[in-house]
Order: structure tokens, then sequence, then C-alpha cells
């Protein structure tokens, strides 16, 4: 997720409180007949956007607020079964490995069992033992930040409020016995406000395969079996499934976890991006050696 200022507007120009100003008469107008619920009040605003008073944009973000308002944290968190945690007794060679495979800025890091979040590690906090003098010293007790943990049932207005105050990105979510259900961050919040956020792994709608420096491509799990080997010369044949997705799920002969790998024919395949239903985004690179055999 890119940063965001904190900043407000400057007072001047299209984007300050004039525009603001002029923004909140027009919004003023639509509301002048005081609807008497919700359904009515998004009836007015939809009429509003098709009389060119408020953008698309503008109509869809109100539309999130109100949303966000009735949801809760269940409905948005990535599930216990997706989350990448990292063990508080891992060495820094393998939590280095697991952070960069990953992409992820912030992980959860657990005790003695799964349920036992003991803090959480940002990967810029590891750059210091990248090298050098820092690498033989390193204890990752020096620099977990403390976990946050919030129930399933809260709900995604007051939890962006608290992210907001305490500065905090990630919350661990816990179910009614005190176990990991899963994790939520701000990111997710905002997303159901203003639509999804695009990062480094995300590929333009109308793009299926983007390749990145040092031989590494994102691509999506919808690509066509054709179009994704005419792009890598394979020739995967699409007799028992039509997408790039759907390979992986043969291979697996199950739904793969974010972050796991499968190697096929000579490439390395991991997940970026899956839920409970199926594979989204996928990372590819040519396997070292040659064929990659199995699962």
């Amino acid at each position: 997720m890119k940063a965001m200022s904190e900043d407000y507007p400057s007072t001047d120009g299209p984007g300050g409180t004039s525009g603001a100003r002029g923004w909140l008469e027009r919004l003023g107008q639509v509301l002048a007949g005081e609807p008497r619920d919700r359904n009515e009040l998004l009836n007015m605003l939809r009429e509003a956007q098709e009389r060119h008073l408020i953008g698309a944009d503008a109509l869809d973000m109100i539309e999130g607020v109100l949303q966000v308002s009735e949801m809760q944290v269940r409905d948005i968190m990535i599930p216990r079964v997706q989350v990448v945690a990292l063990e508080r007794d891992a060495g820094r060679e393998d939590l280095l490995r697991r952070i960069v495979e990953s992409g992820h800025s912030r992980f959860p890091v657990t005790g003695e069992t799964r349920d036992e979040i003991v803090g959480i590690l940002l990967a810029k906090d590891m750059l210091r033992y990248c090298g050098g003098e820092g690498a033989g010293r390193f204890n990752i007790r020096e620099i977990l930040r403390p976990a946050v943990f919030v129930p399933e049932s809260k709900r995604l207005n007051v939890l962006l409020r608290e992210f907001r105050s305490s500065r905090n990105h990630m919350a661990i979510v816990v179910d009614e016995y005190g176990g990991m259900a899963g994790l939520v961050t701000i990111e997710d919040v905002l997303e159901q406000i203003v639509g999804e956020i695009a990062d480094e792994h995300d590929v333009d709608e109308d793009v299926f395969v983007r390749r990145h420096p040092g031989n590494r491509y994102t691509v999506k799990a919808l690509t066509p079996i054709e179009e994704f080997n005419e792009h890598f010369g394979t020739r995967f044949g699409d007799d028992e499934f039509d997408t790039v997705g759907g390979l992986i799920l043969h291979q697996l002969g199950r739904l793969p976890r974010q972050g796991e790998t499968v190697a096929v024919d000579g490439l390395r395949f991991r997940v970026l991006r899956a839920d409970k239903r199926r594979i989204h985004l996928l990372e590819v690179m040519p396997v070292a050696g040659g064929d990659g055999g199995g699962a």
C-alpha cells in the first residue's frame, strides 16, 4: 500500500477549501428533502449523480462509508489459513527468506503455537541485520512491535478510528476462544471505501502478464492457458483446465494458501493473492536448473 499523506489539502485552488465548499453545497442541495432512512438517502444520492450534482467516484465513496459503518471485521479479514506468520525462534536467514518470498511489509510473529502472537515484525526493521556487523547480533525480541488484538465482531468504522488514533496498520483478529481467526489491515478497511488500492503485485485490468526486474512476472490466475503458453513458450494442455489458476489447482489437488509455491515444467509459481474460493494472482519465475517437476 502506498504511503498516504495525513496533511490536509491546500485552502486555495480547485482542490482546496473553495472546491470542498462547492461540493458540500451541492451535497446540501441533494439532502434538502430530508431522507427518512438510509435507502432513501442512497436513492437521492444516486439520482444526484445521474443529474451530475456529484461525481460517480464521490457516490462510490459515500456508499462505501455508509457500508463500513454496518460491516464487521469478520467480513473483510484475511482468514487464518492465509496469514503469513513468522516464528519467533526461527533463524535470521529463514526469516529474511520468508519476508522476501511473501512480499509483505508486516508479519505476525508466533511463539510456542500459532495462536500465541508475541508481536509484529516490520520488514524494514530487518534491514540492519542483512549484512555487516549487525548480522552477528540478531535478536528478534529486540525489534518486535506490540500486537493489537480485535474481536471478529468489531465494527469497521470503529476499527478505522482506532487505526488512525494509534497509528497502527495491522490488527490480529481473535475468535471467542482467544485464538487467532485472521488479521486485518488499515488497507483492507480503506478499500471498502475507495475501492481496491493498487500495489506492486497488481496487474492492469486489460493485461494478464506483467514483467518485473530479475526475470520475475506477475500473472493473473484467469490468464488463458493458450495465452500463457504463447508468452512463456510452454506447452500446457487446456483439455482439463482453461486458465493458469486451474493448472495450479490441478497440480496441488486443492486450493493453495497465499504464499505457497509449486514448480511445474521449469517454472516456479507462487500464490500472491487467493481467498477461500479461488486463486487471484500468481508470481512466475524460471526454476534454476531447468525442469521443476511436480508439486
